[in-house]
């Protein structure tokens, strides 16, 4: 194992520049939902309450904003899509400290919606820029960025908020979005491949049930299921350390998790063989479930999580992979964004369904949730790529004899 196929996907043309700007156009992403729901606390005096119809209403907002996105770069190109939702997302975010609650809440609700999802465009632009048999190692790299992103991000947000105010932290996220989206106009990375763009010579969009395959409704409750289990091991590990009185541990156990995840994910961009993405969430699932017996100590409990965290970057990684090769290039914008909507749904179903085990059992047994609930999915995917899958073998089997 080497760096040598990292440095091959970095040699090819526009992929390092576009790599390193998605990671830093997307940072302040990582904070959206923690900023607006403690301006909702601090600057407000509203309640927790409020601040979490803030937080459904912006993760409902990307949920709706991504696909929709996705579908109009593939009808438009990029560009007019950056110009358009770009402005109405930064009138948002600057628009958002000087409303009351009720139009806070509907332009929480908008800015997510027109956010340009910076996840699923930095996906994108790996499928048209990387050949195939190289887009592993590059999707390993984009998401050791992200889980990158998501250690320095928090931290740094939070010393912004308490340094100065959650409300000048919206409005920095503002201005620093309006000037990714400025910058992203400008260098205008393609969506497609040189081949895909010279193929396509009348962009007609493919009809849904043309290219929403089994295996690919399947790669997205996979998807769903990592962020379930991640999700649930995050609320889970608060609560147990908060129920030990040992909280102010919490960032060295949550430091440990993300380097063993970004590990797993040059692990597994470098080796030949690598397992597929419904293996790696599965696997991830189950090395969880035991986690709940090691909550004594906050040692014994970040040892515990390693072997699960090892695969986070790996499933996340190959389910890009996964997606990225199913869909068609003519709808890959939008497949994208669903892609993204799927990460946001099984994290939205984690917080409350995880939350309750914790309250109605005890805090350990929060890991246990977080992994049935990653179970649970992974088998509805199963099931749903059987179901629409079966119908289609059949047709062929009569269509032959």
């Amino acid at each position: 194992m080497s760096f040598r196929k990292y440095q091959k996907v970095l040699a090819i043309p526009r992929v390092l520049p576009a790599t390193l700007f998605m990671f830093v156009a997307g940072l302040p992403l990582t904070i959206m939902t923690l900023t607006l729901s403690l301006h909702v606390l601090n600057e407000m005096g509203r309640s927790y309450f409020d601040a979490g119809v803030v937080a459904t209403a912006t993760a409902l907002g990307f949920a709706v904003g991504s696909p929709l996105l996705g579908r109009k770069i593939d009808s438009h190109g990029l560009r007019p899509v950056v110009a358009v939702s770009g402005t109405i997302s930064t009138v948002a975010w600057l628009g958002l400290p000087l409303a009351s609650y009720p139009v806070y809440v509907c332009l929480a609700f908008i800015a997510g919606v027109f956010t340009v999802p910076t996840g699923s465009l930095a996906r994108q632009f790996v499928a048209s820029l990387v050949p195939e048999d190289q887009r592993r190692p590059a999707y390993s790299l984009n998401m050791m960025l992200m889980e990158l992103g998501f250690v320095i991000a928090p931290a740094t947000g939070i010393l912004l908020i308490t340094s100065y105010s959650a409300t000048a932290t919206i409005v920095g996220i503002g201005v620093w979005r309006a000037i990714s989206y400025i910058v992203l106009y400008k260098l205008n990375w393609p969506t497609r491949s040189l081949d895909e763009a010279a193929q396509k010579i009348q962009r007609v969009r493919p009809k849904l049930r043309t290219w929403m395959s089994g295996p690919l409704l399947s790669a997205m409750f996979v998807s769903a299921a990592a962020l379930f289990v991640l999700y649930g091991t995050e609320l889970a590990l608060i609560a147990v350390l908060r129920s030990n009185g040992e909280i102010a541990f919490t960032g060295y156990v949550i430091a440990a998790m993300s380097v063993a995840s970004i590990t797993g994910g040059f692990v597994h961009g470098i080796v030949r063989r690598s397992w597929s993405q419904a293996r790696l969430a599965l696997a991830m699932s189950l090395l969880l479930l035991p986690v709940a017996l090691f909550d004594q100590v906050w040692w014994w409990l970040m040892l515990a999580l390693l072997p699960t965290n090892l695969l986070c970057t790996p499933t996340l990684a190959a389910g890009s992979e996964a997606v990225a090769k199913l869909a068609p290039s003519d709808v890959r914008g939008e497949v994208m964004g669903l892609h993204d909507s799927a990460y946001r749904i099984g994290q939205t179903l984690s917080a409350p369904l995880v939350g309750f085990a914790i309250d109605s059992l005890s805090p350990a047994m929060g890991f246990v949730a977080a992994a049935s609930g990653g179970l649970v999915l992974i088998g509805m995917a199963a099931l749903c790529n059987l179901w629409i899958s079966t119908p289609k073998t059949l047709a062929s089997k009569r269509h032959r004899s």
